[in-house]
């Protein structure tokens, strides 16, 4: 399966994702998982060591060149769209736990939909990865879902949007509904988090009818505590672990 995770920044998505792609380690799966969220900390959630050491892909300028054959920060240049990438998931993915971690990064200039070599290096990175591999894929993506054109969208199996009780996640939460519906997303899923009270749960559902929930997470200090101490969540928080686990079922 090849699972997409989005949500506003701060909702806990990355905090899901380290749970999920953990839950399904211990099934047994082979996941690759791809952090394409420019705010880069999915390694760190997942227990890679030295984590902050990893240099994401879109700042490997030499790379970048050689694949796209052309100068990064270059203006107006010719430079591949289709570059080669089918062996960076293996040269470049840090490992822990039987888990492979990539640290895509974000391009810094040029704003959505960015036409350069670094987007596109990263683009076709990401169609490969969803088009080609035979594993399990996790992407934690940034809410814009930069990283996703069209053909690549309608091969993802299910994105999942991850949202919290609050005016902001939810108008972020229909933001990225309307984008999914434009670039062919087929499955689309909400997971709630941080719930405190059946309040928080209620207040979700009436705010987002008739869309499919694969289930909710509770509000727990000890994410908070895992995260200070840079441990990874599934850590100090083994019910969330549980939870999701029980999720895993829905995603078919």
């Amino acid at each position: 399966m090849k699972i997409a995770i989005s949500g506003k920044g701060g909702v806990g998505k990355t905090t899901f994702a380290s749970l999920l792609i953990r839950s399904l380690a211990d099934q047994g799966k082979k996941v690759l998982a791809i952090d394409a969220d420019p705010d880069a900390n999915l390694a760190q959630a997942l227990g890679v060591k030295d984590s902050q050491e990893i240099v994401p892909i879109s700042n490997m300028k030499d790379l970048i060149e050689e694949r796209t054959e052309a100068k990064v920060g270059s203006m107006g240049s010719f430079f591949k769209l289709n570059p080669k990438v089918d062996d960076l998931p293996e040269r470049l993915s840090a490992e822990v736990d039987g888990i492979k971690v990539m640290v895509l990064g974000g391009v810094k200039k040029g704003g959505a939909g960015c036409i350069c070599p670094e987007s596109t290096l990263l683009k076709s990175l990401v169609r490969h990865v969803v088009l080609a591999r035979d594993e399990f894929i996790v992407l934690d993506m940034e809410a814009g879902l930069e990283h996703l054109g069209r053909g690549t969208a309608m091969a993802v199996d299910r994105l999942v949007v991850v949202v919290e009780p609050g005016r902001r996640s939810i108008e972020t939460a229909y933001q990225i509904q309307k984008l999914s519906q434009d670039i062919g997303v087929k499955k689309l899923s909400f997971i709630g988090n941080k719930i405190r009270s059946e309040k928080d749960k209620s207040f979700l559902l009436k705010q987002l009818p008739d869309l499919h929930f694969l289930g909710f997470i509770p509000f727990r200090d000890e994410i908070i505590e895992a995260d200070l101490e840079g441990l990874p969540p599934f850590e100090k928080a083994q019910d969330s672990l549980n939870a999701v686990k029980e999720m895993i079922e829905a995603l078919d």
